[in-house]
């Protein structure tokens, strides 16, 4: 799934892709929000990705990745 979060004071928003689910996505969301602490998300290729709550502005989830059809998939 597609997530871009928007950083307070920071032009560029940050975009990763992650194999997590929506629901998996906003329920760290939430807790990072309610402790006031860290966001942590992991990528597709296994990096984390590491955000203090304090400075988020928005999250965006994007629709979750279907199976790839076609020749590049062989």
């Amino acid at each position: 799934m597609e997530v871009k979060i928007g950083i307070r004071q920071v032009a560029k928003e940050l975009q990763l892709d992650s194999p997590l689910s929506a629901a998996e996505v906003a329920a760290a969301l939430d807790a990072a929000l309610a402790d006031q602490k860290v966001l942590v998300l992991q990528d597709a290729h296994g990096r984390q990705v590491l955000i203090p709550s304090a400075g988020i502005g928005y999250v965006e989830l994007g629709a979750e990745h279907a199976r790839p059809v076609g020749f590049g998939t062989i």
